[in-house]
């Protein structure tokens, strides 16, 4: 995974997405709440996984990129692993981007209703 310098700030700059803050949340809780299956901390930062459904590596995919180009601070890497899409997500060793890491990370809990 190619993390980002510790020097690229720590900002998030939706002001040229598609889609609000809000709605990339609410995007976040549908995929959750549909198809998460696990997630855990790793050596370089957090994988989500999510159950291999049709679509499903599409859309996260998809979000990665959205991500990315709000947040150059995050590398993230998708995969297939049997039946698991794998979301991999990091940062550089940078107390702000970690913090933000760890709200990525506890963004299943919030898609709980």
């Amino acid at each position: 995974m190619n993390i980002p310098p510790a020097s690229t700030p720590v900002a998030c700059d939706m002001s040229t997405a598609q889609d609000t803050v809000e709605e990339r949340l609410r995007e976040y809780r549908r995929l959750f709440d549909r198809h998460l299956a696990g997630r855990e901390r790793t050596g370089q930062g957090i994988r989500f996984l999510l159950r291999a459904e049709a679509g499903v590596e599409e859309w996260v995919r998809d979000l990665a990129v959205r991500e990315k180009a709000c947040c150059a601070f995050f590398a993230f890497e998708v995969s297939v692993e049997g039946e698991h899409v794998v979301w991999e997500c990091a940062v550089s060793d940078d107390d702000n981007a970690r913090a933000v890491l760890e709200e990525f990370y506890r963004l299943p809990e919030d898609a709980i209703y």
